[in-house]
C-alpha cells in the first residue's frame, strides 16, 4: 500500500502534459489509499486509531485544497508518516514489513484488473498466450491472498462481462463462462467462507440479474439469427441461481427435504413470464391489424397469431428449454391457452346475440385450443402423469358449447315467432273450399314456407355444429307444427259432441195406429251441437269446411317428409357433416305426425256423426220409420247422402277419401241402428217389419259398395257386423225375445231371478248378447206379450 505514497512523492503536476489528467491521477491514488487503508484493512481498525484519523482528515482536506505532490512538504510528511504507520501492521502486533495490497475486497478488485490481462483490449477475445499469463496471474495469488476459488469467480465474471460487451455474439467467451460456473458451483458447495459467499452472492446476482432480463422476455431477446447464444445464457443463468439458491440460501436449506427443482422452477418461470409478454404485444399487433379493410374480429386475428407463436415456440425455443425443463412446449402452450381464454371469457360475458363475427371468433378459439392441446399431449406422452398435470391446467373454452347456447337462444326466437304466427292466422282462417285448386287451407302452405326459410336460415349459419344442435330446431319446429295441426282440429268436437241423448225407455200401445197430428212435431232425439254449430254459409263447422280442415293436415303430413329430406340435403352441404352423417341420423317429426294421423281420425269421425247426426237429423229421426214402417223407408235418407258422398269425393285428397267416406258409413249404420233401438214411441216394429228393415239395411249398405266402385267390401261387412247382429232380433217372437232377456239377465246378475229382473244399464254397445240391447228390441215391438212383460216387469209407460 505504499505504492502510491511513493507515486504521490515523486510525481508533480508538471509531469503531466494535462492538468486534468494530473488532478484525475491524484484522486485516484488518494482514493486507493482511503480503500485499502482506512475502508478495507487487512486488520481491523480502531476507533481511537490517532493514524487513521489523521489521514482520514489528509485526504478529505486534498479535495477542499489540492495537495502538492512531488515536495517534501509538511503536508506531504504528514501523509506519509500516516500512510507508514496504517500500512505497517499485522495480525501478530509486528510492523516490520508492508503488504502489497491490504484487506479483501480491495486486493480482489485488483486481481480482477489482472485478470483483465488474458483478453486482448480491442477485440476483447481472449489472448493465445494465456497458458503464459495464467501462470503469472497464480504468482500474485500470495500477495493479493487469492486462491483457486476466488480466481474462479473473477475469471468467470471476466469471460461473462466479455462477451456481454462482444454484443453477445463471441459464443466462444460465453461457452467458457458456462465452463468456469460449474467449476464455481463445485467451490461453493466446499466452502462457507463469509467473504466468499459474499462476493459469490454479489457476482452470481449480477449475471443472473441480466440473463433473467433477457429469458423473461426471451421472444424480444432471442430470433433466428442469434438463436444459438440462448443455450448458454440459460445455461449460465440457470446455473446462477442453482447455486444462489442451493449453496446460500438458508432457507433452501431448511426446505430441502422438498427436493425443489431450481432449474425447472426458474426455466417454467422464464417460459410463462416471456409468453405472457409475447401474448400482450401480439393482442396490441391484432388491434392495430383490424380496419375497413381487415375486418376480421380481434380475437380472430389474435387466435391465428397466437396458434404462430405457439407453433414457433414449439420448433425454435422449446428444443433448448427442454435440457431443463422436460414439458417446456407444455408449459408454454398451457400459458398461451390460460391468455388467450381470459381474453376469450370477457368476450363471451358480454354476448347477446349470434352474429357472424360472434361465430368467427368461437370457431377460432376452437381451433386455437385444439392445437396447442395437441401440442401439450404431443409434449406430455413421455411424462410420469402422461400430461394430466399440464391438461387440467387447461380447462376447455367450451367454445362449441357458447355458440350452442347462442344458438340456442335464435332457435327459440324463430320458433316462438312462429308459434305466435300460428295462432295469429288461425284466427283470421276460415277454412274457404274456394281458396285454392287443392281445397286446403292457405294458412298451411304458408306456415310450411316459413318453416323451410328458417331451416335455410339455421344451415347458412357459420357455425361447426349443425347436426349436434339440428334436435333443438326440429323439436321446436315440430312442436310449432303440432300446435298448428291442434289448432285447426280444436272446435271441430269430436263424435260424442253430436251422438244423440237416447229417450226414456216405453213400451207400445198395441192396435193404435202411431199417427201424429199434423201440426204436432215428433219427439225427435236431442242431439249435442258444439257452439259452433251453425248452419250457415260461412259455417266452420260445414261439410266443405271440415273437408278443407281434413286435406290441410293430409298436406301437411305429406309435407313432412319432404322437410325431412330437404334437412337430410342441408346437412349433406354443411361443412360441419361428415360423409355418412345422414345415414344414423332419424329425423322425423314425430309430434306432428301423431297429431295429423290423430286429427285425420278425430275430423273424420265429426264430419260424418255431424253429417248424419245433425245435418240429416230431420231424416233420420223425423221421417225414417215413424207410425208406419212400410212407408217412411230408407230411400229418402240415401237420397240425402248422395250429395254428401259426392262433396266427399269431390273435395277430399284422394289418401283420405276412403277413411272420411268409411267414417260416414260408420256413422249412418250407428244412425240406423239408433233409429231401431232408440227411436222414440213414435216408432214401433212387428216382427213382420223385420223384412222390411233388412232390406233397408242391405240398401244402405250397397250405398257405399256402389257396384264395386266403392268401399271394398270386406271393409263394409266389417262395419255392418253390429248392426247384422242385431238385426235377427226383430225376426224372433216375443216370447224367445223375452226368456232370452231373462237368461242373460240372471247370468249377468247374481241377485236378480226370474221374477225380479233389474233394469239393464244402457252400455251403447249393441249386441244380441247384451240384455240392454234386448230389452230395447221388445220396447219397440208391437205385440202384447211384450208390452204386457214391460209392464210387468218394470212398469215401462207407453209415452214420455
Amino acid at each position: 500500500m505504499v505504492l502510491p505514497l511513493e507515486f504521490l512523492q515523486q510525481f508533480k503536476a508538471s509531469d503531466f502534459p494535462d492538468p486534468q489528467e494530473y488532478e484525475a491521477w491524484r484522486s485516484r491514488n488518494l482514493k486507493l489509499l482511503e480503500a485499502g487503508l482506512l475502508l478495507h484493512p487487512l486488520v481491523p481498525l480502531n476507533k481511537s486509531d490517532s493514524s487513521a484519523q489523521r489521514l482520514r482528515q489528509i485526504i478529505r482536506g486534498a479535495y477542499d485544497r489540492p495537495l502538492e505532490t512531488g515536495k517534501n512538504s509538511e503536508s506531504m510528511q504528514s501523509l506519509r508518516t500516516s500512510v507508514m504507520s496504517l500500512a505497517g501492521r499485522s495480525h501478530d502486533g509486528t510492523s516490520d514489513g508492508c503488504h502489497w495490497a491490504d484487506g479483501f475486497p480491495l486486493n480482489l478488485h485488483l486481481y480482477q484488473m489482472l485478470v483483465e490481462a488474458c483478453f486482448d483490449n480491442d477485440e476483447g477475445t481472449v489472448v493465445d498466450e494465456i497458458d503464459e499469463v495464467m501462470e503469472l496471474l497464480k504468482k500474485t495469488w500470495v500477495i493479493l491472498g487469492i486462491n483457486e476459488m476466488l480466481h474462479n469467480l473473477c475469471f468467470t465474471w471476466a469471460l461473462f462481462n466479455h462477451f456481454v460487451m462482444s454484443g453477445q455474439v463471441d459464443i466462444e467467451l460465453l461457452s467458457a463462462a458456462e465452463n468456469q460456473l460449474a467449476e464455481i458451483a463445485k467451490d461453493a458447495k466446499t466452502t462457507k467462507d463469509p467473504n466468499y459467499c459474499k462476493v459469490l452472492s454479489s457476482t452470481l446476482s449480477s449475471i443472473m440479474g441480466w440473463t433473467e432480463k433477457r429469458l423473461l422476455a426471451y421472444h424480444e431477446t432471442f430470433n433466428t439469427s442469434n438463436i444459438e447464444s440462448m443455450q448458454g445464457i440459460v445455461s449460465i443463468g440457470v446455473s446462477a441461481a442453482r447455486v444462489l439458491v442451493e449453496d446460500i440460501s438458508h432457507e433452501y436449506r431448511r426446505r430441502r427435504k422438498e427436493e425443489t427443482d431450481v432449474a425447472r422452477s426458474r426455466v417454467e418461470t422464464y417460459i410463462r413470464s416471456s409468453l405472457r409478454t409475447a401474448f400482450a404485444q401480439r393482442m396490441e399487433e391484432a388491434d392495430s391489424k383490424r380496419s375497413s379493410r381487415n375486418p376480421t374480429p380481434v380475437l380472430s386475428i389474435l387466435a391465428k397469431d397466437i396458434g404462430d407463436l405457439a407453433i414457433k415456440e414449439k420448433n425454435l425455443y422449446s428444443p433448448i428449454l427442454k435440457t431443463w425443463h422436460p414439458l417446456a412446449s407444455g408449459v408454454a402452450v398451457a400459458t398461451l391457452h390460460s391468455c388467450y381464454g381470459n381474453e376469450l371469457k370477457q368476450f363471451v360475458a358480454g354476448l347477446t346475440e349470434l352474429t357472424p363475427d360472434t361465430v368467427q371468433v368461437l370457431k377460432s378459439a376452437d381451433k386455437l385450443e385444439k392445437d396447442l392441446v395437441n401440442i401439450a399431449v404431443e409434449d406430455s406422452v413421455d411424462s410420469d402423469d402422461g400430461g394430466k398435470s399440464l391438461i387440467r391446467e387447461m380447462p376447455p373454452y367450451e367454445a362449441e358449447n357458447a355458440i350452442a347456447n347462442l344458438v340456442k337462444v335464435w332457435i327459440k326466437e324463430r320458433v316462438d315467432r312462429l308459434k305466435g304466427w300460428v295462432d295469429r292466422n288461425l284466427k283470421q282462417e276460415t277454412w274457404n273450399p274456394g281458396a285454392n285448386r287443392e281445397n286446403f287451407a292457405p294458412s298451411s302452405v304458408e306456415m310450411l314456407r316459413v318453416i323451410g326459410e328458417t331451416l335455410d336460415a339455421f344451415f347458412e349459419l357459420p357455425i361447426p355444429i349443425h347436426p349436434a344442435l339440428l334436435p333443438d330446431l326440429t323439436t321446436g319446429l315440430d312442436r310449432s307444427l303440432q300446435l298448428y295441426v291442434s289448432k285447426a282440429k280444436s272446435g271441430c268436437g269430436t263424435r260424442n259432441s253430436f251422438m244423440p241423448q237416447l229417450p226414456p225407455l216405453t213400451r207400445c200401445e198395441v192396435g193404435s195406429k202411431l199417427l201424429f197430428k199434423k201440426k204436432e212435431k215428433p219427439q225427435n232425439l236431442q242431439v249435442r251441437v258444439s257452439q259452433n254449430g251453425t248452419t250457415n254459409g260461412n259455417d266452420p263447422l260445414g261439410l266443405p269446411q271440415l273437408c278443407v280442415r281434413l286435406n290441410t293436415l293430409q298436406y301437411i303430413r305429406g309435407e313432412l317428409e319432404n322437410l325431412e329430406k330437404k334437412i337430410k340435403t342441408c346437412l349433406r352441404n354443411v361443412e360441419s357433416a361428415q360423409a355418412d352423417i345422414t345415414d344414423g341420423l332419424d329425423i322425423k317429426f314425430e309430434l306432428c305426425q301423431a297429431a295429423c294421423q290423430e286429427g285425420i281420425q278425430q275430423i273424420c269421425e265429426t264430419t260424418a256423426y255431424k253429417v248424419t247426426f245433425y245435418d240429416l237429423g230431420h231424416v233420420l229421426w223425423d221421417t225414417l220409420y215413424v207410425g208406419d214402417t212400410a212407408t217412411n223407408r230408407v230411400e229418402v235418407l240415401l237420397r240425402e247422402l248422395d250429395p254428401v258422398l259426392e262433396t266427399i269425393s269431390g273435395m277430399v285428397h284422394n289418401k283420405v277419401r276412403n277413411r272420411a267416406i268409411t267414417a260416414l258409413m260408420k256413422a249412418t249404420f250407428d244412425g240406423f241402428l239408433l233409429v231401431l233401438l232408440a227411436g222414440g214411441p213414435l216408432r214401433a216394429f212387428t216382427r213382420q217389419d223385420s223384412q222390411v228393415i233388412e232390406d233397408d239395411f242391405r240398401a244402405l249398405r250397397d250405398l257405399y259398395l256402389a257396384d264395386g266402385d266403392g268401399l271394398p267390401e270386406e271393409l263394409v261387412d266389417k262395419a255392418s257386423s253390429q248392426v247384422k247382429n242385431v238385426l235377427p232380433l226383430f225376426r224372433a217372437d216375443s216370447e224367445s225375445l223375452i226368456e232370452r232377456f231373462k237368461r242373460m239377465m240372471v247370468e249377468s246378475n247374481r241377485s236378480a231371478s226370474k221374477n225380479r229382473l233389474p233394469l239393464p244399464p244402457t252400455t251403447g254397445h249393441w249386441s244380441p248378447n247384451e240384455p240392454n240391447t234386448v230389452l230395447r228390441v221388445l220396447c219397440y215391438r208391437s205385440d202384447e206379450t211384450a208390452t204386457k212383460f214391460l209392464k210387468k216387469t218394470y212398469n215401462l209407460p207407453k209415452k214420455i
